[in-house]
């Protein structure tokens, strides 16, 4: 059950954040100027790349490495395949974890390791292998960990990921999704891909990315009521709901997955992901059965005064363009509504790719965050 008071009490929700996510998610602007500058320290802006890579490969634990692929593979377009190598292993624990470089890995792709830890023997031995392959390696992970030895032996470049000071002393660690992680390890690799020209991220590009980050922690903050704060809004209307996340956009699809990682690993709920058009096809039967808010097949008139809530399914619509043009979102409205589903919609403020997708990735984070803290996760 959702303490929507709670939401509206900032003491409160400091008091249930016992893993530092809603201080991750208003200090992510400052996330990201602090790993610009740690990329500029370890040399980014002077590589002198030779070419473009065939390939690049990345691996790392958890979600925060999916979701750095999927948006760097998204951003870099047709300009270069980006691959997330999978871990296999009989546990997801650091010391199970084991990569692989697929056979044609070789000089002339790169290879990218991400990780909020370091010390995954994995990924020392990924490095290891990427060397006699002939890989250029690049490695975001703490400072001083295992897997920064490793870079380094290899001739790779090692940039430290940027941490607060109260992470490094949170037990459990740090959650994957959590926001603080994501921007730590994808802004070093925006920069190292603007200077090898597979995308554009320019430190004035990132400059207003961290500014966009602040805008939203502004106007999404827990100081600011459920009623004007589009998060609490969003995390209060998700409350008891499966929610069904559409995205319409090339950048809103990645925002999206996102978001359904963040909503499973940070608040323990399940949501469902699709990218319009095609979204409709593929949901039409769900909305249309006993998961649509109208559905139920008993009888209206008996007492539910101890039954637990109907879980029944929401839809939010993330997009990254306006409202014009070639669009899916009106025949989205209309199928929601036609079968009794509220639909939430998020749209970012006008911008660069970047800095839209960044919004749309934070107003989520937010929202995520505010549902799992307000129902007990």
């Amino acid at each position: 059950m959702l303490d929507e008071s709670l939401l509206d009490t900032p003491e409160a929700l400091a008091e249930a954040d016992h893993r530092a996510l809603l201080r991750g998610a208003a200090e992510a602007g400052a996330r990201v100027r602090t790993a610009a500058r740690h990329a500029t320290e370890a040399g980014v802006h002077e590589l002198k790349p030779d070419g473009r890579p065939r390939a690049i490969l990345l691996a790392g634990p958890g979600a925060a490495a999916t979701c750095v692929a999927d948006l760097l593979g998204t951003l870099a377009g047709a300009a270069c395949p980006v691959t997330r190598l999978a871990p296999a292993g009989v546990a997801p624990a650091a010391g199970a974890l084991r990569w692989e470089l697929p056979g044609w890995a070789g000089s002339v792709d790169l290879l990218i390791i991400t990780t909020p830890d370091g010390s995954e023997p994995g990924l020392s031995l990924l490095v290891e292998q990427a060397y006699r392959r002939g890989c250029t390696v690049v490695a975001v992970a703490p400072a001083g960990s295992p897997l920064a030895d490793a870079a380094g032996a290899a001739h790779g470049l090692f940039v430290p990921m940027a941490t607060a000071p109260y992470e490094q002393d949170e037990q459990p660690p740090v959650a994957a999704s959590a926001p603080g992680v994501l921007w730590a390890l994808l802004t070093p690799l925006l920069a190292l891909l603007d200077r090898i020209a597979l995308l554009s991220a320019p430190p004035e590009e990132l400059e207003r990315v961290a500014d966009r980050l602040d805008h939203i922690a502004e106007r999404c903050g827990p100081a600011i009521a459920t009623y004007s704060n589009p998060a609490k809004t969003l995390a209060a209307e998700l409350a008891d709901s499966l929610p069904v996340i559409w995205t319409e956009g090339t950048s809103a699809g990645p925002a999206g997955r996102r978001f359904a990682a963040a909503l499973a690993e940070l608040a323990g709920r399940p949501s469902l992901v699709a990218e319009l058009p095609e979204a409709l096809a593929a949901h039409n039967a769900l909305l249309a059965g006993p998961l649509a808010a109208g559905a139920d097949p008993d009888d209206f008139f008996r007492d539910r005064v101890e039954e637990a809530p109907a879980l029944h399914a929401r839809v939010v619509l993330l997009r990254d363009r306006p409202i014009g043009g070639l669009t899916a979102a009106p025949a989205a409205r209309e199928l929601a509504l036609s079968h009794d589903t509220p639909i939430s919609e998020l749209e970012p403020e006008a911008g660069d790719e970047l800095v839209t997708l960044a919004e749309l990735i934070a107003m989520t984070d937010f929202a995520a965050v505010y549902l799992a803290l307000a129902s007990g996760a």
